[in-house]
């Protein structure tokens, strides 16, 4: 089902145009699981503040789609854009300013959460500072397990962790699977507010998810599973 977002929301900078080009653009897109077709005809376009929630049940392709936005998979067949060019295999640009949390944290179990956010913030070239690292750890009410290993926090405490890295690493655009798994709804809130800030600085998110979330956006609804 095309899918179209809406311009950015009015609490964008001044800076940041209300009728902004997309920069990020999908048309025709086809998709298959293990050889058996799940999507077709995705098309979408996503401007500076905008968000698009794809919504479904398990199975109907929500995560196969995000994988082909991120460069992690392939798509059978459409075209996908990113600032008006098409994106290519490893795209250096793309993946460059891209941010994906998928099913898995992508944690390590034996590092704290501060080590962690070091480590992924030396990665994308971002600020690994002592004070950047406890800002971000705070943003997600994670202080008094900040130095604690990973493998001992709860599954909630961990999609936090997970969640916090988005603060360090600076990146336009967050694909997301399913980021409010495991969270209460203190943790819930705390998304909910980093995911405004991220929007309403010109980023863009697309997020895979269940239940629709308060932010709103365009809303992409997939099937069911045939």
């Amino acid at each position: 089902m095309p899918v179209r977002s809406p311009a950015p929301p009015s609490e964008l900078p001044p800076e940041s145009p209300r009728c902004a080009a997309p920069v990020l653009s999908a048309s025709g897109l086809a998709i298959s699981r293990a050889g058996r077709p799940v999507l077709r005809g995705i098309d979408l376009d996503l401007a500076p503040g905008g968000l698009l929630q794809v919504l479904g049940p398990n199975g109907s392709g929500k995560t196969s789609l995000l994988r082909v936005l991120c460069g992690l998979a392939m798509a059978d067949a459409g075209t996908l854009h990113w600032r008006g060019r098409p994106v290519r295999a490893a795209d250096p640009d793309y993946q460059q300013a891209l941010a994906y949390v998928g099913h898995t944290n992508g944690i390590d179990p034996d590092l704290s959460p501060a080590e962690n956010l070091r480590f992924a913030a030396r990665l994308a070239g971002s600020d690994d500072s002592a004070d950047g690292v406890a800002r971000a750890l705070a943003a997600q009410g994670l202080e008094r397990v900040a130095n604690a290993p990973v493998r001992t926090l709860s599954q909630g405490q961990r999609r936090r962790v997970a969640l916090a890295r988005l603060s360090l690493a600076q990146r336009a655009l967050w694909l997301l699977d399913e980021p409010v798994t495991a969270l209460d709804a203190d943790a819930c809130a705390r998304f909910d507010a980093q995911l405004g800030a991220h929007l309403a600085a010109g980023g863009m998110a697309v997020i895979a998810t269940h239940q629709l979330l308060p932010a709103g956006g365009a809303v992409l609804h997939l099937g069911a599973p045939a």
